[in-house]
């Protein structure tokens, strides 16, 4: 696996007490490759969990932060912002998805870092609600969990046991590309699997196996999901995808 030296910065302890999927600043590092991020910009972080994501674009890119999620209280991020001393910088709101509180075009750029696909695969969410943040020549970027293409079924053999119906928001990076595109609201600017999928995902499926169910309870399929699950990828079809975009 290739290396993410701005990570490597962050205390792997405190990745982990906050981590809600595989690692997200490994994933966030690669997408702000794609981007172009300057200090002062106002940047949406959506589907943020627990702002470990809204930390690392405040301290690497002295961007200010609107750490937004549904999951996790405002309180509790506000409490992490402010140990990790960027409080002046990210803000955090919790909020719907589809019921943000902010103003057409407010924003630089709009990102998400492996949540997007659970309210993003809707063919109208990018028109009605993702692209209308963003000001003209503002930026979008993606990352998401998915297939290296698609299958009739909508998942590949190796993994019909243990399919179930939230995963159909995985797709293709060609199915991705097109669901933006399509629109003629953004012009794409990258869109490919990241390398590693099963690297960069093992060790949080390790971490999970005995520590998922004492954090989150029993939701997903219990702790050792994701270890089954990527076992189950004999064929390597499983992806992390990079998309982002310049609103027109």
């Amino acid at each position: 696996m290739r290396n993410y030296p701005k990570t490597e910065k962050y205390d792997q302890n405190w990745i982990e007490k906050n981590w809600m999927g595989p690692n997200p600043l490994w994933l966030t590092e690669e997408l702000c490759e794609n981007l172009d991020l300057k200090s002062g910009m106002k940047v949406l972080d959506m589907g943020c969990g627990k702002g470990l994501t809204s930390v690392f674009l405040a301290k690497e890119y002295g961007v200010t932060v609107f750490a937004t999620d549904l999951w996790i209280s405002a309180t509790d991020n506000l409490r992490r912002f402010e140990a990790a001393g960027v409080a002046d910088r990210v803000f955090p709101i919790h909020a719907e998805a589809h019921a943000l509180p902010y103003a057409e075009g407010f924003f630089d750029a709009a990102i998400s870092v492996d949540s997007y696909h659970y309210f993003g695969a809707s063919e109208s969410y990018f028109v009605d609600v993702f692209s209308k943040l963003v000001k003209p020549g503002g930026q979008f970027g993606i990352v998401v969990p998915g297939l290296k293409r698609e299958f009739e079924k909508g998942y590949p053999n190796t993994l019909e046991k243990l399919w179930f119906p939230e995963l159909y928001t995985f797709h293709s990076n060609k199915w991705w590309r097109y669901l933006w595109e399509k629109t003629e609201l953004c012009e794409i600017t990258s869109c490919y699997d990241m390398e590693d999928t099963k690297a960069l995902w093992m060790p949080w499926a390790d971490w999970s196996v005995e520590n998922f169910e004492k954090e989150f309870g029993n939701d997903g399929g219990g702790g050792d999901f994701d270890k089954k699950f990527l076992e189950a990828d004999t064929d390597n079809d499983l992806a992390f995808i990079v998309m982002t975009g310049v609103k027109k």
